[in-house]
């Protein structure tokens, strides 16, 4: 099928062959939503280095925290896609479990990683489109909804309270850096109401909000389809 030949895409597409053929329809002046330009260079390294460098708040990096009392561990995440599997995502109690989980990186192949610190604190999962105003958050364990169980890390949520608007301001400041319009992602909400994100992503699963988010998304990719990318 000839993707030239299209108005506008609706893709959910991952596979790299696939995203190269639809940044291909794009360089054509085809709508492509979400961008497959903006998919193939927004990596989770690429993500964390956007939210470091634009002030939106993130877990310290493992070469830049010393361990303290409230240390609780590091987060290991392949730095070159977002999750696809259990194992691209791993858990370590300290420094010398660590350099296991970062072994078996190697081991697969996975060149790189993205290592943080853990934060204790309520995890939120947040749902968004670009310029619509639509912006939703839930806690997973409120639900028990969940991808591969490592929301249980941070146990049943208190619902610390936190700046609803400031979170939304800063969603959408990714949204905008990385073109990505359609997105959803997490974050840790400590108890004093800092935040800070620890994933962001293309076309979360809208379960918990479909019906409003299908407005939403009609909205922007109407906006889209008769004008430029977001920027």
């Amino acid at each position: 099928m000839d993707c030239f030949n299209f108005d506008a895409i609706l893709s959910m597409g991952r596979l790299t062959p696939t995203l190269v053929r639809l940044a291909e329809a794009e360089q054509k002046g085809i709508p492509v939503i979400n961008s497959a330009q903006a998919i193939l260079r927004s990596s989770r390294g690429e993500i964390d280095r956007l939210m470091r460098a634009n002030a939106i708040p993130v877990p310290r990096l493992w070469e830049d925290s010393a361990p303290s009392g409230s240390f609780c561990g590091y987060w290991a995440k392949r730095a070159d896609l977002a999750a696809q599997s259990r194992g691209d995502v791993q858990y370590a109690a300290d420094e010398k479990e660590l350099r296991l989980v970062l072994a078996t990186f190697e081991a697969r192949g996975v060149g790189r990683v993205l290592v943080t610190e853990h934060v204790s604190g309520d995890l939120v999962k947040f749902y968004g489109v670009f310029g619509t105003g639509f912006f939703r958050v839930f806690y997973p364990t409120d639900d028990g909804d969940t991808k591969f169980g490592d929301e249980r890390r941070n146990g049943q949520a208190h619902h610390y309270a936190f700046d609803l608007q400031r979170l939304q301001r800063d969603a959408e400041m990714l949204s905008r850096l990385t073109g990505i319009s359609i997105y959803g992602g997490d974050c840790i909400v400590r108890p004093d109401g800092s935040y800070a994100f620890i994933d962001f992503n293309d076309w979360p699963s809208f379960s918990r909000c479909r019906e409003d988010a299908a407005r939403a998304i009609v909205q922007c990719c109407l906006r889209q389809a008769s004008s430029s990318p977001i920027t």
